[in-house]
């Protein structure tokens, strides 16, 4: 048994051994003798382009075959160069690091497909899966230098279909032949193609909002968006075509065929007509559209309709092979027309370029004029634009229309017929006719110079009736310029031309917020979180101040209206100290300052008439005699009550408006407040020092008259009680218990009323806001009576007109 499991594992051959290893060392001289520029040029992988720079100039310099007579130095010259070209390129470099790539024309990893393959090298990615790709997709590979440069600008004349992918991605694999038929299928008619490797190129995946594989992104017009439905063929077809703006192609029958050919006259575009049998618009038909959509009109007419025989009948279209008809000046006669079984989108390319612009276009925008009219870059590729300058009025129609039989019969290469309206384009027909009104239309010939706008003309003297004798001026005029391009003897810098074509401001930013709404709609409903929280957290923000600022502002209770706490008593011994009188306010001062507002009559209308409901504004009466000193006294007494938003404070001059305080005080409604109080008020024409609590909103105020502070506090007291003010009594009340009780009260106010006049009279001015602190807290408990008015008198001391709020 022993000898027979000796001879099932018999010993290794040396020789095998020996050629297995031998095949190895081989492999391994040429893996490691293999190409690198980085050695060529003695730097390392991580040396900067300057230092490649640096290098390379010391090598060239060293081996160029002009100064290097050694056998191997052109080689060497040719290897040094080879190597710099592939360093200096940052797209062919990073192509080296990663995949090994020499020839630009190479597929990524080939190099390391093929040593991979062969057995013999092994590099850190071994076991990576994208070594295990198909690669004949690594055409579609994307960098993000390649997609900012190419891809990117390009989005805005085809859309793109752009797979995410990354290693070990076994979702990739089911996706994988639906994504190559949906290529083999989109590809042919347009559509661009693209792969991002979401391990090699993060910067890319980040920018575009790819953050997982595998993701089927749409790119149209710089804007990405992401599909989400189950990758099917048709599904991914649909895809590209929603990515497409919905009015790129027009429907057309009998009763809107007339009206889409004259339109060239607005849009300045010739007009294609596509006759096909099937109801929906090709696709390959939109994308062409696309790409030419700021060039051509498109329309599409379908030959089953019955309501387009008419349309059938009059260019002679009887069969179901689709036909393409391109119109320009000419409504009834297409210029050109191609018809085949299979139109795909190379021969609809190049039919749609060869016919871009119409006969005589007009110069809408700058763009126009540098594709029309481009600026002279050698002597053979000379172009001379015989730009007509006219209206669009009727009286113009017959010379325009001239001007346009003249180009179609003197058509040639280096000739460019163009026309502007001199009414749309001012500044480029002021710079070429300068101090000159076109009357009739007048016939200029340019060439282009420079890019910052010089150019060298010549203008048609005569101007252009269209008449055979300014068809003969103006052909002799071309064939001079052709044969001395000196015979443009006048030069001018012209301005950019006004884009005539440009959308209103109002229309373009409503596209673009639909476009994000959209956009943002999307990301909201497929959860792409990562993207959206910014614009959440701004929104939530704007939301927040938006309602913490005005909301609760507009809905929170006036001051007035709010039950506040009664005062807490005091020492009768305190009650004069204004440090005392301070603490009593309930909210400190904000300023150090109080700001006290003249009213006149600018102000008085925003400061009482139209006060905001729960406002207070306490007016100081005074007079130019007394103005300083009152308004000092008023500041101090009423500072530590500046510290809330609901009161504000002016003072009324009553020099200025000497009939506003007797009629504001015989205004008042209540039978109680014409006593012998106001009549004495009345009769004195010295208000100075008398301060007013005015609502303007519910019309009532509260008055303080001077008080002499020798005076026994009681009677003080009464004298403030007596305070005048305006409400309405409660209607609890009744009416006989209210009329005796305001005679009561009149009488008993008459007595006091006297007695403190005539005290008064002797007080001194900076003694008359004494009490003003007392009669301050209590009007911030609303314990002062008050006293209604039907509407505020006027401050015009002529007219006592009241003013309504």
């Amino acid at each position: 048994m022993t000898a027979g499991r000796n001879r099932r594992h018999p010993e290794p051959c040396p020789l095998a051994l020996a050629i297995f290893l031998l095949v190895f060392t081989q492999r391994l001289v040429e893996t490691t003798s293999r190409y690198d520029p980085y050695k060529v040029l003695g730097v390392s992988r991580s040396a900067s382009q300057a230092e490649v720079k640096k290098a390379y100039k010391n090598l060239a310099k060293e081996w160029h075959p002009d100064k290097n007579k050694d056998p191997i130095a052109e080689d060497m010259f040719i290897r040094v160069s080879k190597s710099y070209e592939i360093l200096s390129n940052e797209e062919r470099r990073a192509n080296f690091d990663r995949y090994g790539q020499i020839d630009e024309n190479e597929p990524y990893g080939q190099s390391q497909r093929q040593h991979f393959q062969n057995g013999f090298y092994f590099d850190e990615s071994f076991f990576h899966y994208s070594r295990f790709r198909d690669f004949a997709d690594s055409k579609y590979f994307l960098h993000h230098a390649q997609f900012n440069s190419d891809v990117l600008p390009d989005s805005h004349k085809r859309p793109y279909l752009i797979k995410v992918t990354s290693d070990w991605c076994f979702a990739c694999i089911h996706i994988e032949p639906v994504w190559k038929e949906t290529v083999q299928e989109l590809e042919p008619l347009g559509v661009g193609i693209g792969i991002v490797d979401l391990g090699y190129e993060p910067r890319l995946a980040n920018q575009l909002g790819a953050h997982h594989a595998p993701s089927i992104i749409g790119l149209v017009n710089g804007r990405v968006s992401f599909f989400h439905q189950a990758v099917v063929r048709e599904h991914l077809r649909q895809f590209v075509e929603d990515l497409l703006p919905q009015n790129l192609v027009e429907k057309i029958t009998d009763d809107n065929y007339q009206h889409f050919l004259d339109s060239w006259h607005v849009g300045n575009k010739p007009n294609v007509l596509l006759f096909d049998k099937d109801f929906n618009v090709p696709i390959v038909y939109k994308l062409t559209a696309f790409a030419f959509r700021d060039y051509i009109h498109f329309g599409y007419v379908d030959q089953g309709d019955t309501h387009n025989i008419q349309l059938l009948r009059q260019f002679n279209i009887n069969s179901y092979i689709p036909i393409m008809l391109l119109f320009k000046e000419d409504t009834k006669n297409p210029v050109d027309i191609i018809q085949a079984e299979g139109l795909n989108w190379k021969i609809m390319d190049v039919f749609v370029s060869n016919n871009k612009f119409l006969q005589v276009p007009r110069l809408v925008n700058q763009q126009l004029f540098d594709e029309l009219c481009p600026i002279k870059q050698f002597h053979r590729r000379r172009k001379y634009c015989v730009l007509l300058i006219t209206n669009d009025d009727n009286a113009f129609f017959a010379q325009n229309k001239a001007f346009l039989d003249f180009a179609m019969f003197n058509r040639k290469e280096v000739l460019r017929f163009v026309y502007v309206y001199q009414h749309r384009q001012q500044p480029l027909c002021q710079a070429l006719l300068p101090n000159q009104a076109v009357v009739s239309p007048q016939v200029v010939i340019l060439e282009r110079r420079s890019p910052a706008g010089k150019v060298l003309y010549r203008s048609v003297i005569g101007g252009w009736n269209g008449s055979e004798e300014d068809k003969s001026r103006l052909l002799e005029h071309l064939e001079l310029v052709q044969k001395d391009p000196t015979y443009l003897t006048s030069d001018a810098t012209l301005p950019e031309l006004n884009n005539e074509m440009a959308p209103f401001f109002l229309i373009e930013w409503l596209n673009a917020a639909r476009d994000h709404f959209h956009q943002m709609y999307n990301e909201l409903l497929y959860s792409n979180w990562q993207k959206m929280m910014p614009i959440l957290s701004l929104m939530f923000s704007a939301l927040f101040i938006f309602f913490g600022t005005v909301i609760i502002q507009a809905f929170s209770e006036p001051g007035e209206n709010k039950p506040q706490k009664p005062a807490p008593k005091e020492q009768p011994q305190a009650n004069d100290d204004p440090s005392s009188r301070s603490t009593t306010s309930s909210r400190p001062p904000k300023k150090d300052f109080v700001e006290v507002t003249e009213l006149t009559n600018v102000t008085y209308t925003s400061n009482l008439v139209k006060l905001r409901p729960g406002h207070i504004n306490v007016v100081l009466v005074l007079t130019n005699a007394s103005k300083n000193a009152l308004l000092c006294k008023f500041a101090k007494e009423v500072f530590s009550f500046s510290g809330t938003q609901t009161i504000h404070f002016s003072f009324l001059n009553a020099d200025k408006h000497l009939h506003w305080m007797p009629s504001l005080l015989r205004s008042c409604s209540d039978t109680s407040c014409r006593g012998s109080h106001f009549d004495e008020d009345e009769d004195s024409s010295d208000y100075s020092g008398h301060v007013l609590a005015m609502n303007g909103y519910k019309k009532y105020f509260c008055h303080f008259r001077p008080v002499f502070t020798g005076d026994d506090l009681s009677d003080a007291s009464s004298v403030s009680e007596s305070s005048f003010c305006s409400e309405n009594r409660r209607k609890s009340r009744s009416r006989s218990r209210s009329s005796s009780g305001s005679r009561s009260r009149s009488r008993d106010d008459g007595s006091r009323s006297k007695r403190g006049s005539t005290r008064a009279t002797s007080i001194e001015v900076h003694h008359k806001l004494d009490r003003l602190g007392l009669w301050m807290e209590r009007l911030m408990e609303g314990t002062l009576p008050r006293w209604q008015v039907p509407s505020w008198p006027s401050l015009n001391d002529a007219e006592n007109i009241p003013t309504e709020s």
